[in-house]
């Protein structure tokens, strides 16, 4: 209604000054008006007013129908006082309530009005934000956003995961690195390959107050965190800056960044036609295409912020968290609350893992061992079959009550096998299995989990040596013999006879 009386001003303005040029160009009053579509008696009263219809018209300050809440706008009044988050509906269902037919379900629209005009009058004030003004090369913000909206799958597996998003707050251009956890190392990993990404450095760094990257942490871990970002800051001669405690639009230029990146991938994705991607390295090739495409429109300002961006440093830092452990008469280790197996052979040695967002690196000295995935979270395990089988197959009556007994199952048909000679041959069961576990350690695991496929699909009772015979071990391929060399000079002898003839 007020959109068609607006609209009604407008023409009614429109027609004023016609008739106004037409009176100017010298036509008689009759024929300005007819000119503009008024009546003599319009364009008589405004040509004497000297002013448009919108500026003569008042707003109206009265009612032109009686107020059908005022007997209850007292109590709403009070609902809305002592509580302001209440919502106009809320209200409205208790108003009906507490007075059987007095209100109408039509009335709603009537009573949020009278709501949204109480807290236009009387209403809390609200935080005003400021907008800044952004120099080049100074500031760079980061943090981390969830994914799994997207509802990304990975060889038809749901891939749950975070993106560490950081962006310059001049020009907005961004970086990205896909992440599994909102880590303290993910937090480090994630501004070196950003940076390096970028190819410069600002003069400031802002993130959150960084309370999940290390709430998982105990009292020294946390402190070590600190101690280690701070190394990371003062290597790429940053100053490290943090929202206040609860205060997210602080960082607000990344956060709209993460809606955007978030809005541009689904739409990406989308276009398409598929959320599943082979692998990890796929997917991250795809969402980096997507981060390129969008620094892309803002080479303008990348261009200014570019030239002030101070030089990487020489080298990357890679700092990650160092620590002592001994494997126990287990074959595992203790790391982070996460128990993992090592090869048996370093039973009682002291290691020294170093422990990055995704994988733990394992070294005795400075000769690294092995690398394995980091198990998120705590309370978890990852025991590898081929640690322990050596000791196992000697001892495989161990194997039934073993605490880690499902980890030794490195695929769905080695548990259809173990299932299988469990109903077949129950009392060679485990023995059976952990004979066929030892081949797969000791000849190729790929190999025997086929040879285990074809027993199953065949149908034919499953067993050790049945396993055995399916892959047979290469056998060396003989070299030829060789004879000594005898080099007959006579040839030549007769070559040069035979050239001098």
């Amino acid at each position: 209604m007020v959109l068609l009386e607006k609209e009604s001003a407008i023409k009614r303005d429109l027609e004023v000054l016609r008739m106004r040029r037409e009176r100017a160009n010298g036509r008689t009053q009759e024929q300005a008006a007819a000119r503009a579509g008024m009546s003599v008696r319009t364009a008589r009263t405004y040509e004497r007013l000297g002013q448009l219809p919108s500026q003569v018209k008042q707003p109206r300050r009265y009612r032109t129908r009686p107020d059908p809440f005022e007997a209850d706008w007292p109590w709403v009044v009070t609902q809305l006082e002592r509580d302001n988050a209440l919502q106009a509906t809320t209200l409205f269902a208790l108003l009906r309530t507490l007075n059987p037919g007095r209100y109408q379900a039509g009335q709603v629209r009537t009573f949020q009005e009278h709501i949204a005009t109480w807290r236009a009058q009387h209403g809390p004030t609200r935080e005003v934000m400021f907008p800044q003004i952004h120099r080049p090369g100074v500031d760079a913000q980061s943090d981390f956003t969830h994914m799994e909206s997207l509802g990304i799958t990975l060889g038809g597996v749901p891939f749950p995961h975070l993106v560490f998003h950081l962006v310059l707050s001049y020009s907005n251009i961004e970086a990205i690195q896909v992440c599994l956890s909102e880590s303290f190392a993910s937090l480090v990993e994630g501004i070196e390959t950003c940076l390096w990404s970028i190819g410069g450095v600002p003069q400031r760094h802002r993130t959150d107050h960084l309370g999940a990257a290390i709430h998982p942490l105990d009292a020294e871990g946390r402190a070590e965190a600190k101690d280690r970002y701070s190394v990371v800051m003062r290597h790429y001669g940053l100053e490290a800056t943090t929202n206040n405690l609860g205060v997210a639009h602080e960082n607000g230029d990344v956060e709209q960044s993460h809606f955007r990146f978030k809005e541009a991938v689904d739409q990406a994705l989308r276009v398409r036609g598929s959320r599943e991607f082979t692998d990890r390295a796929t997917y991250t090739r795809f969402v980096l295409h997507q981060v390129k495409q969008r620094n892309l429109t803002r080479q303008t300002r990348w261009t200014e912020e570019q030239a002030v961006l101070r030089p990487l440093p020489g080298s990357w830092l890679a700092l990650c968290r160092e620590l002592r452990v001994r494997v126990s008469r287990f074959s595992t280790i203790q790391v982070l609350r996460n128990t993992y197996s090592v090869p048996s052979r370093l039973i009682g040695t002291g290691l020294l893992v170093r422990v990055r967002s995704e994988v733990l690196e394992v070294y005795r000295g400075t000769s690294h061992l092995l690398s394995m995935p980091r198990l998120l979270g705590h309370g978890q395990h990852r025991i590898d079959y081929r640690h322990v089988i050596w000791s196992l197959v000697r001892k495989p009556g161990a194997f039934a009550q073993y605490r880690y007994h499902d980890d030794l199952f490195p695929s769905l048909a080695f548990r259809r096998i173990y299932d299988a000679l469990c109903v077949g041959k129950p009392q060679r069961a485990d023995r059976d299995y952990v004979r066929i576990l030892h081949l797969a350690a000791s000849t190729s695991e790929a190999e025997v989990e086929l040879a285990l496929g074809l027993l199953l699909d065949q149908g034919a009772p499953p067993s050790f040596d049945a396993v055995r015979d399916l892959v047979r071990a290469p056998v060396a391929a003989r070299l030829p013999v060789l004879g000594p060399v005898v080099v007959d000079m006579a040839v030549y002898d007769r070559l040069l006879t035979a050239a001098h003839a």
